[in-house]
């Protein structure tokens, strides 16, 4: 009896290594979908995760008669310039520096902006330098141009999982797109969209010394486009040294 339930136990075992061995060989892509879109939700409920660049800008010109109606802030040593009528809160800090109004913060024309130091994302994982990724912006790229239904390994599945940690609210996504922008020293990626509620826009750039800014704002009354974040994100910069 007990040499049968052996053999019962030891069989199971190898038919379970068998298995576990065929979906690492076969099956693995499909297995790695099912398992992060399960989590974050597919390409319909999140275009998102399907969506690319589409779109490449380079040195566009400024307006310069908007950046000059814009209202420069310095914060912690970042300095910014923003259009009236938006709330500014600096992440980590969460103070709203514009004018507090009396309505909710999510009902808000809010700018949101997150700074850190030259290769944060590198050095918090540096297991990737050996796939190529060498500096933040190729961190940035790879997790922009994650596609769920393209997963083919565990590192695709990884910069998937990040572009949905990346992502903020942008809206019912309809009409989403992802461009990548080269512009006075900073380069990055914008995902933007708009639906009746108002226009999102989320900005992951680097300046010249590849310092880390990401931007998201909320634009209740739509009254942005790509061409005034870009001069929005001309008047972006920061002193050495004052990041937290």
């Amino acid at each position: 009896m007990k040499k049968r339930l052996r053999e019962k136990i030891i069989a199971s075992s190898v038919l379970l290594v068998l298995a576990v061995l065929f979906v690492i060989k076969f099956g693995a892509p499909s297995i790695l979908t099912l398992y992060v879109e399960s989590g974050m939700g597919g390409c319909q409920q999140q275009p998102v995760f399907c969506t690319i660049p589409n779109d490449t800008i380079i040195d566009p010109s400024i307006d310069q008669d908007y950046v000059k109606e814009l209202i420069p802030y310095n914060v912690e040593g970042i300095r910014i310039s923003i259009p009236k009528g938006f709330s500014f809160i600096k992440q980590n800090v969460m103070k709203v520096y514009y004018k507090r109004k009396k309505v909710p913060i999510e009902q808000q024309s809010v700018i949101y902006i997150l700074a850190r130091d030259k290769d944060f994302f590198v050095s918090l994982f540096p297991q990737f330098k050996k796939n190529g990724i060498a500096n933040d912006y190729d961190f940035l790229w790879r997790t922009m141009n994650a596609k769920t239904r393209e997963i083919k390994n565990l590192n695709d599945a990884f910069f998937s999982i990040m572009k949905s940690i990346f992502t903020p609210n942008l809206g019912d996504q309809k009409n989403l797109k992802i461009l990548n922008f080269t512009s006075n020293g900073k380069r990055g990626f914008i995902s933007y969209s708009s639906d009746s509620w108002g226009s999102y826009f989320d900005c992951n750039l680097l300046d010249a010394r590849d310092n880390f800014f990401k931007l998201y704002i909320r634009d209740k009354r739509s009254v942005l486009d790509v061409n005034k974040i870009l001069a929005i994100l001309s008047t972006l910069n920061r002193q050495e040294n004052t990041l937290n």
